[in-house]
Protein backbone atom coordinates (compact mmCIF):
# COMPACT_ATOMS: atom_id res chain seq x y z
CA UNK A 1 0.00 0.00 0.00
CA UNK A 2 1.10 3.49 -1.29
CA UNK A 3 1.95 5.60 1.98
CA UNK A 4 -1.75 7.06 3.02
CA UNK A 5 -3.25 5.25 0.75
CA UNK A 6 -6.17 4.35 3.44
CA UNK A 7 -7.77 7.41 6.10
CA UNK A 8 -9.72 6.53 8.57
CA UNK A 9 -12.62 8.87 8.76
CA UNK A 10 -15.81 8.76 11.23
CA UNK A 11 -18.51 6.15 10.15
CA UNK A 12 -21.71 8.29 8.65
CA UNK A 13 -23.81 4.91 9.79
CA UNK A 14 -24.00 4.82 13.60
CA UNK A 15 -21.96 1.97 14.82
CA UNK A 16 -24.23 -0.72 16.93
CA UNK A 17 -21.90 -2.57 19.12
CA UNK A 18 -23.28 -5.03 21.89
CA UNK A 19 -22.72 -3.27 25.34
CA UNK A 20 -20.35 -5.60 26.14
CA UNK A 21 -18.54 -4.69 23.84
CA UNK A 22 -15.00 -2.95 24.43
CA UNK A 23 -13.81 -0.13 23.05
CA UNK A 24 -10.82 0.91 25.17
CA UNK A 25 -8.34 -2.01 24.05
CA UNK A 26 -7.15 -3.66 21.32
CA UNK A 27 -10.69 -5.63 20.78
CA UNK A 28 -12.23 -1.97 20.09
CA UNK A 29 -14.78 -2.10 17.43
CA UNK A 30 -13.59 0.68 15.52
CA UNK A 31 -15.62 2.54 12.83
CA UNK A 32 -13.70 2.54 9.40
CA UNK A 33 -14.30 4.41 5.96
CA UNK A 34 -12.54 3.72 2.67
CA UNK A 35 -10.84 6.53 0.82
CA UNK A 36 -8.17 6.31 -1.92
CA UNK A 37 -6.08 9.41 -2.50
CA UNK A 38 -6.43 10.43 -5.96
CA UNK A 39 -2.89 10.31 -6.44
CA UNK A 40 -2.85 6.43 -5.98
CA UNK A 41 -5.50 6.22 -8.99
CA UNK A 42 -3.45 8.99 -11.43
CA UNK A 43 -0.81 6.44 -10.40
CA UNK A 44 -2.64 3.57 -11.75
CA UNK A 45 -3.73 4.70 -14.86
CA UNK A 46 0.02 5.63 -15.36
CA UNK A 47 1.00 2.21 -15.13
CA UNK A 48 -1.69 0.98 -17.61
CA UNK A 49 -1.10 3.81 -20.37
CA UNK A 50 2.60 2.03 -19.74
CA UNK A 51 1.80 -0.90 -20.56
CA UNK A 52 4.90 -3.41 -22.24
CA UNK A 53 2.80 -5.42 -23.67
CA UNK A 54 3.77 -9.33 -24.72
CA UNK A 55 3.19 -10.97 -28.48
CA UNK A 56 -0.26 -12.61 -29.13
CA UNK A 57 -1.02 -16.48 -28.30
CA UNK A 58 -0.33 -19.47 -31.03
CA UNK A 59 -3.62 -20.51 -31.03
CA UNK A 60 -7.20 -19.42 -32.13
CA UNK A 61 -8.51 -20.26 -28.58
CA UNK A 62 -7.84 -19.12 -24.95
CA UNK A 63 -6.01 -22.73 -23.87
CA UNK A 64 -2.70 -20.32 -23.43
CA UNK A 65 -4.45 -18.29 -21.41
CA UNK A 66 -6.88 -14.46 -21.54
CA UNK A 67 -6.01 -13.94 -25.57
CA UNK A 68 -4.27 -10.27 -25.91
CA UNK A 69 -7.29 -8.31 -28.20
CA UNK A 70 -9.36 -9.04 -25.20
CA UNK A 71 -6.83 -8.34 -22.18
CA UNK A 72 -6.65 -4.68 -24.11
CA UNK A 73 -9.89 -4.30 -24.66
CA UNK A 74 -10.00 -4.56 -20.53
CA UNK A 75 -7.14 -2.58 -19.77
CA UNK A 76 -8.48 0.16 -22.37
CA UNK A 77 -11.54 0.58 -20.54
CA UNK A 78 -10.13 -0.06 -16.94
CA UNK A 79 -7.35 3.10 -18.21
CA UNK A 80 -9.92 5.17 -19.14
CA UNK A 81 -13.65 4.60 -18.63
CA UNK A 82 -13.46 3.06 -14.98
CA UNK A 83 -14.62 4.86 -12.33
CA UNK A 84 -13.33 3.33 -8.92
CA UNK A 85 -15.20 5.94 -6.58
CA UNK A 86 -18.62 4.01 -7.18
CA UNK A 87 -17.20 0.92 -5.47
CA UNK A 88 -15.72 2.93 -3.12
CA UNK A 89 -19.00 4.49 -2.23
CA UNK A 90 -20.72 1.00 -2.69
CA UNK A 91 -18.32 0.10 0.26
CA UNK A 92 -19.10 3.56 2.24
CA UNK A 93 -23.15 3.03 2.01
CA UNK A 94 -22.81 0.17 4.76
CA UNK A 95 -21.42 0.08 8.53
CA UNK A 96 -17.93 -0.91 8.01
CA UNK A 97 -15.54 -1.78 11.21
CA UNK A 98 -12.00 -2.97 12.64
CA UNK A 99 -10.92 -5.11 15.07
CA UNK A 100 -7.90 -5.93 16.32
CA UNK A 101 -7.56 -10.02 16.81
CA UNK A 102 -4.37 -12.07 17.20
CA UNK A 103 -2.48 -8.90 16.56
CA UNK A 104 -3.99 -8.45 13.41
CA UNK A 105 -6.54 -5.47 12.46
CA UNK A 106 -9.33 -7.37 10.61
CA UNK A 107 -12.11 -5.28 8.69
CA UNK A 108 -15.14 -6.55 8.24
CA UNK A 109 -18.93 -5.21 7.49
CA UNK A 110 -21.42 -5.20 10.20
CA UNK A 111 -25.42 -4.52 9.09
CA UNK A 112 -27.74 -5.53 10.74
CA UNK A 113 -31.78 -6.19 9.82
CA UNK A 114 -34.35 -3.85 10.99
CA UNK A 115 -36.53 -7.28 11.43
CA UNK A 116 -36.68 -8.43 15.17
CA UNK A 117 -34.53 -12.11 16.09
CA UNK A 118 -33.15 -11.57 13.05
CA UNK A 119 -30.31 -14.85 12.94
CA UNK A 120 -26.51 -13.85 12.95
CA UNK A 121 -24.60 -15.32 9.24
CA UNK A 122 -21.29 -14.62 9.21
CA UNK A 123 -19.75 -14.78 5.75
CA UNK A 124 -16.56 -15.68 4.33
CA UNK A 125 -15.55 -14.74 1.17
CA UNK A 126 -13.09 -16.28 -1.84
CA UNK A 127 -10.32 -15.65 -3.69
CA UNK A 128 -9.87 -13.73 -6.48
CA UNK A 129 -12.84 -12.21 -4.62
CA UNK A 130 -13.16 -9.91 -1.38
CA UNK A 131 -15.79 -8.44 0.74
CA UNK A 132 -17.26 -6.96 -2.80
CA UNK A 133 -18.91 -10.10 -4.07
CA UNK A 134 -21.35 -10.29 -0.96
CA UNK A 135 -22.33 -6.77 -1.31
CA UNK A 136 -25.60 -7.57 -3.20
CA UNK A 137 -26.68 -10.36 -1.00
CA UNK A 138 -26.54 -7.87 2.07
CA UNK A 139 -29.97 -6.48 1.39
CA UNK A 140 -32.08 -9.35 0.52
CA UNK A 141 -30.43 -10.85 3.43
CA UNK A 142 -31.25 -8.26 5.82
CA UNK A 143 -34.57 -7.00 4.56
CA UNK A 144 -36.18 -10.15 2.96
CA UNK A 145 -39.54 -8.65 2.73
CA UNK A 146 -38.03 -6.02 0.00
CA UNK A 147 -36.97 -9.63 -1.35
CA UNK A 148 -39.91 -11.88 -1.62
CA UNK A 149 -39.45 -12.93 1.65
CA UNK A 150 -41.04 -12.64 5.19
CA UNK A 151 -39.54 -11.23 7.98
CA UNK A 152 -38.73 -14.46 9.78
CA UNK A 153 -36.25 -15.07 7.17
CA UNK A 154 -33.94 -11.62 8.14
CA UNK A 155 -30.14 -12.24 9.03
CA UNK A 156 -27.76 -9.74 10.53
CA UNK A 157 -24.73 -9.98 8.95
CA UNK A 158 -21.17 -10.35 8.77
CA UNK A 159 -19.20 -10.12 6.46
CA UNK A 160 -15.14 -9.96 7.73
CA UNK A 161 -11.49 -9.73 4.55
CA UNK A 162 -9.56 -12.32 5.26
CA UNK A 163 -6.46 -11.80 6.73
CA UNK A 164 -4.21 -10.14 3.87
CA UNK A 165 -7.55 -9.71 2.00
CA UNK A 166 -8.62 -5.95 1.35
CA UNK A 167 -8.72 -3.59 4.46
CA UNK A 168 -7.41 -6.40 7.22
CA UNK A 169 -3.84 -6.44 8.05
CA UNK A 170 -1.24 -8.59 6.69
CA UNK A 171 0.02 -11.44 8.41
CA UNK A 172 3.95 -10.90 8.89
CA UNK A 173 4.46 -14.76 9.99
CA UNK A 174 2.84 -18.33 8.89
CA UNK A 175 0.57 -19.75 10.94
CA UNK A 176 -2.79 -17.49 9.53
CA UNK A 177 -4.39 -20.86 7.81
CA UNK A 178 -8.24 -21.56 8.07
CA UNK A 179 -8.13 -23.25 11.15
CA UNK A 180 -6.48 -20.21 12.60
CA UNK A 181 -9.39 -17.58 10.42
CA UNK A 182 -11.77 -20.11 12.04
CA UNK A 183 -10.76 -19.45 15.62
CA UNK A 184 -10.58 -15.61 14.87
CA UNK A 185 -14.26 -15.56 13.77
CA UNK A 186 -15.23 -17.30 16.82
CA UNK A 187 -13.66 -14.62 18.62
CA UNK A 188 -15.50 -11.28 16.19
CA UNK A 189 -18.88 -12.96 16.57
CA UNK A 190 -18.21 -13.39 20.36
CA UNK A 191 -16.68 -9.46 20.08
CA UNK A 192 -20.00 -8.44 18.65
CA UNK A 193 -22.18 -10.03 21.48
CA UNK A 194 -24.07 -12.83 19.23
CA UNK A 195 -25.07 -15.90 21.59
CA UNK A 196 -25.88 -17.80 18.57
CA UNK A 197 -25.30 -17.62 14.87
CA UNK A 198 -24.33 -19.98 11.81
CA UNK A 199 -21.73 -19.80 9.19
CA UNK A 200 -21.64 -19.64 4.96
CA UNK A 201 -18.67 -19.74 2.76
CA UNK A 202 -17.85 -20.39 -1.00
CA UNK A 203 -13.88 -20.64 -2.17
CA UNK A 204 -11.97 -20.23 0.64
CA UNK A 205 -15.18 -19.70 2.82
CA UNK A 206 -15.91 -23.18 2.61
CA UNK A 207 -12.30 -24.91 4.32
CA UNK A 208 -13.18 -21.93 6.70
CA UNK A 209 -16.78 -22.43 7.70
CA UNK A 210 -15.62 -26.32 7.67
CA UNK A 211 -12.87 -25.76 10.46
CA UNK A 212 -15.71 -23.13 12.28
CA UNK A 213 -17.89 -26.58 12.35
CA UNK A 214 -15.06 -29.07 13.51
CA UNK A 215 -14.43 -26.51 15.97
CA UNK A 216 -17.80 -25.98 16.83
CA UNK A 217 -17.15 -22.60 19.07
CA UNK A 218 -19.80 -21.72 21.62
CA UNK A 219 -22.85 -20.47 19.83
CA UNK A 220 -22.45 -21.57 16.26
CA UNK A 221 -25.41 -23.84 15.17
CA UNK A 222 -24.29 -24.64 12.30
CA UNK A 223 -22.46 -23.94 8.32
CA UNK A 224 -23.70 -23.05 4.81
CA UNK A 225 -21.15 -24.62 2.23
CA UNK A 226 -21.69 -23.74 -1.52
CA UNK A 227 -18.11 -25.31 -2.66
CA UNK A 228 -18.43 -28.33 -0.73
CA UNK A 229 -16.16 -31.23 0.33
CA UNK A 230 -17.82 -34.50 -0.77
CA UNK A 231 -15.01 -35.91 -3.01
CA UNK A 232 -14.23 -39.43 -1.29
CA UNK A 233 -10.47 -40.17 -0.19
CA UNK A 234 -10.29 -43.03 -3.10
CA UNK A 235 -11.76 -40.64 -5.44
CA UNK A 236 -9.84 -37.74 -5.01
CA UNK A 237 -6.56 -39.67 -5.60
CA UNK A 238 -7.05 -40.29 -9.13
CA UNK A 239 -7.99 -36.72 -10.25
CA UNK A 240 -4.70 -35.93 -11.50
CA UNK A 241 -4.69 -37.88 -14.53
CA UNK A 242 -5.70 -41.28 -13.05
CA UNK A 243 -8.57 -43.23 -14.72
CA UNK A 244 -12.10 -42.76 -12.59
CA UNK A 245 -12.66 -45.68 -9.90
CA UNK A 246 -15.30 -47.86 -10.78
CA UNK A 247 -18.63 -47.92 -9.74
CA UNK A 248 -19.56 -44.40 -9.50
CA UNK A 249 -23.04 -43.68 -10.52
CA UNK A 250 -23.73 -40.89 -13.73
CA UNK A 251 -23.69 -38.35 -11.77
CA UNK A 252 -20.50 -39.13 -9.48
CA UNK A 253 -18.66 -39.60 -12.73
CA UNK A 254 -20.13 -36.20 -14.17
CA UNK A 255 -18.27 -34.79 -10.61
CA UNK A 256 -14.94 -36.94 -11.29
CA UNK A 257 -14.91 -35.90 -14.95
CA UNK A 258 -15.77 -31.68 -14.05
CA UNK A 259 -12.83 -32.17 -11.34
CA UNK A 260 -10.32 -34.09 -13.15
CA UNK A 261 -10.59 -31.36 -16.39
CA UNK A 262 -10.43 -28.68 -13.53
CA UNK A 263 -7.31 -30.01 -12.14
CA UNK A 264 -5.35 -30.98 -15.59
CA UNK A 265 -6.26 -27.54 -17.30
CA UNK A 266 -7.29 -24.68 -14.78
CA UNK A 267 -5.41 -25.62 -11.65
CA UNK A 268 -2.52 -24.07 -11.87
CA UNK A 269 -3.25 -20.48 -10.53
CA UNK A 270 -3.49 -22.41 -7.24
CA UNK A 271 -0.52 -24.61 -7.71
CA UNK A 272 1.53 -21.20 -7.89
CA UNK A 273 -0.01 -19.69 -5.10
CA UNK A 274 0.37 -22.83 -3.01
CA UNK A 275 4.15 -23.22 -3.86
CA UNK A 276 5.55 -19.32 -4.92
CA UNK A 277 3.42 -16.93 -3.57
CA UNK A 278 6.20 -14.41 -3.26
CA UNK A 279 7.20 -14.98 -6.53
CA UNK A 280 4.05 -14.76 -8.17
CA UNK A 281 3.46 -11.68 -5.80
CA UNK A 282 6.08 -9.93 -7.34
CA UNK A 283 4.98 -9.82 -10.95
CA UNK A 284 1.11 -9.29 -9.90
CA UNK A 285 2.26 -6.31 -7.37
CA UNK A 286 3.97 -4.74 -9.52
CA UNK A 287 1.91 -5.17 -13.29
CA UNK A 288 -1.58 -3.84 -13.62
CA UNK A 289 -1.65 -5.90 -16.77
CA UNK A 290 -0.37 -8.87 -14.87
CA UNK A 291 -2.76 -8.99 -12.22
CA UNK A 292 -5.87 -8.58 -14.24
CA UNK A 293 -5.02 -11.64 -16.65
CA UNK A 294 -4.18 -13.50 -13.86
CA UNK A 295 -7.56 -12.43 -12.03
CA UNK A 296 -9.76 -12.37 -15.49
CA UNK A 297 -8.21 -15.71 -16.05
CA UNK A 298 -9.94 -17.47 -13.21
CA UNK A 299 -13.30 -19.16 -13.31
CA UNK A 300 -12.57 -21.14 -16.70
CA UNK A 301 -11.44 -17.89 -18.40
CA UNK A 302 -15.12 -16.59 -18.55
CA UNK A 303 -15.49 -14.17 -15.92
CA UNK A 304 -18.34 -11.52 -18.04
CA UNK A 305 -20.12 -14.97 -18.51
CA UNK A 306 -20.91 -14.41 -15.07
CA UNK A 307 -20.02 -11.13 -13.87
CA UNK A 308 -19.78 -7.03 -15.26
CA UNK A 309 -16.83 -5.83 -16.61
CA UNK A 310 -17.08 -3.28 -14.10
CA UNK A 311 -18.07 -5.86 -11.04
CA UNK A 312 -14.42 -7.62 -11.86
CA UNK A 313 -12.83 -4.11 -12.16
CA UNK A 314 -13.76 -3.04 -9.09
CA UNK A 315 -12.86 -6.34 -7.57
CA UNK A 316 -9.18 -6.02 -9.43
CA UNK A 317 -8.86 -2.62 -8.48
CA UNK A 318 -9.27 -3.32 -4.47
CA UNK A 319 -6.99 -6.04 -4.54
CA UNK A 320 -4.25 -3.55 -6.89
CA UNK A 321 -4.82 -0.50 -4.60
CA UNK A 322 -4.03 -2.54 -1.11
CA UNK A 323 -1.17 -4.34 -2.62
CA UNK A 324 -2.27 -7.55 -1.29
CA UNK A 325 -1.73 -9.91 -4.72
CA UNK A 326 0.99 -11.40 -2.50
CA UNK A 327 -0.38 -11.79 0.61
CA UNK A 328 -3.86 -13.05 -0.23
CA UNK A 329 -1.89 -15.91 -2.09
CA UNK A 330 0.10 -16.75 1.07
CA UNK A 331 -3.52 -18.30 2.11
CA UNK A 332 -2.54 -20.89 -0.38
CA UNK A 333 0.60 -21.95 0.79
CA UNK A 334 -0.97 -21.92 4.07
CA UNK A 335 -3.13 -24.47 3.02
CA UNK A 336 -0.57 -26.25 0.90
CA UNK A 337 -1.73 -30.21 0.42
CA UNK A 338 -5.20 -30.05 2.18
CA UNK A 339 -7.03 -29.33 -0.74
CA UNK A 340 -10.67 -27.32 -1.27
CA UNK A 341 -12.99 -30.40 -2.14
CA UNK A 342 -11.63 -33.12 -0.74
CA UNK A 343 -13.49 -35.06 2.70
CA UNK A 344 -10.58 -36.35 3.88
CA UNK A 345 -8.26 -32.95 3.38
CA UNK A 346 -11.11 -31.02 4.74
CA UNK A 347 -11.99 -33.53 7.53
CA UNK A 348 -15.74 -33.10 7.30
CA UNK A 349 -15.79 -36.64 9.07
CA UNK A 350 -15.21 -34.49 12.06
CA UNK A 351 -18.15 -32.19 11.74
CA UNK A 352 -20.92 -32.78 14.33
CA UNK A 353 -22.64 -29.57 13.51
CA UNK A 354 -25.37 -29.55 10.84
CA UNK A 355 -24.27 -28.52 7.60
CA UNK A 356 -26.29 -27.20 4.54
CA UNK A 357 -24.97 -27.76 0.93
CA UNK A 358 -26.35 -25.80 -2.11
CA UNK A 359 -25.24 -27.20 -5.29
CA UNK A 360 -24.97 -24.23 -8.33
CA UNK A 361 -24.87 -25.33 -11.79
CA UNK A 362 -21.67 -23.25 -12.97
CA UNK A 363 -19.33 -24.55 -9.71
CA UNK A 364 -16.34 -26.28 -10.84
CA UNK A 365 -18.39 -29.31 -9.70
CA UNK A 366 -21.53 -30.12 -9.20
CA UNK A 367 -21.04 -32.02 -6.13
CA UNK A 368 -23.64 -35.08 -6.16
CA UNK A 369 -26.24 -35.89 -3.10
CA UNK A 370 -24.92 -39.33 -2.63
CA UNK A 371 -20.67 -37.65 -2.06
CA UNK A 372 -22.71 -34.96 -0.32
CA UNK A 373 -24.33 -37.64 2.60
CA UNK A 374 -20.71 -39.93 3.18
CA UNK A 375 -18.77 -37.07 3.61
CA UNK A 376 -21.42 -34.91 6.30
CA UNK A 377 -22.36 -36.79 9.08
CA UNK A 378 -24.98 -34.20 9.88
CA UNK A 379 -26.36 -32.78 6.66
CA UNK A 380 -29.20 -30.92 7.37
CA UNK A 381 -29.76 -29.71 3.89
CA UNK A 382 -29.30 -30.68 -0.10
CA UNK A 383 -30.70 -28.46 -2.67
CA UNK A 384 -29.56 -28.41 -6.44
CA UNK A 385 -29.81 -24.25 -7.41
CA UNK A 386 -31.00 -23.79 -10.89
CA UNK A 387 -28.44 -21.63 -11.83
CA UNK A 388 -25.25 -20.09 -10.43
CA UNK A 389 -21.57 -20.93 -9.96
CA UNK A 390 -18.68 -20.60 -8.08
CA UNK A 391 -19.09 -17.18 -6.52
CA UNK A 392 -22.75 -17.59 -6.35
CA UNK A 393 -23.41 -14.32 -4.08
CA UNK A 394 -21.58 -12.55 -6.85
CA UNK A 395 -23.14 -14.16 -9.37
CA UNK A 396 -27.30 -14.50 -8.23
CA UNK A 397 -27.43 -13.00 -4.71
CA UNK A 398 -31.41 -13.20 -4.45
CA UNK A 399 -31.18 -16.63 -5.48
CA UNK A 400 -28.10 -17.27 -2.94
CA UNK A 401 -30.39 -15.18 -0.32
CA UNK A 402 -33.10 -17.75 -0.65
CA UNK A 403 -30.90 -20.83 -0.11
CA UNK A 404 -29.69 -19.70 2.62
CA UNK A 405 -33.35 -18.74 4.59
CA UNK A 406 -34.11 -21.95 3.19
CA UNK A 407 -30.51 -23.74 4.65
CA UNK A 408 -31.26 -22.51 7.92
CA UNK A 409 -34.57 -22.19 8.46
CA UNK A 410 -34.76 -24.92 11.05
CA UNK A 411 -31.73 -23.45 13.09
CA UNK A 412 -33.85 -19.96 13.58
Amino acid sequence: MLAGALVLLPCRVKAQPSPDVTTTSAAAIRPFRVHIPQRDLADLRKRIRATRWTEPETVPDRSQGMQLAHLQDVLKYWGTGYDWRKAEAKLNALPQFKTQIDGLDIHFIHVRSKHPNALPLLITHGWPGSVLELLGAVGPLTDPTAYGGTAEDAFDVVIPSLPGYGFSDKPTGPGWDPDHIARAWATLMQRLGYPRYVAQGGDWGAPVSHALARQAPAGLLGIHVSLPATVPTDVAAQLSGGAAPAGLSPQERAAFDALSTFYQQNRAYSVLMATRPQLIGYALTDSPVGLAAWMYDYNNGEPERLLSRDQMLDDITLYWLTQTATSAARLYWENHGRGLVGAGAQRTAEIRLPVAVTVFPDEIYRAPESWARRAYPNLLYFHEAEKGGHFAAWEQPQLYAQELRAAFKSLR
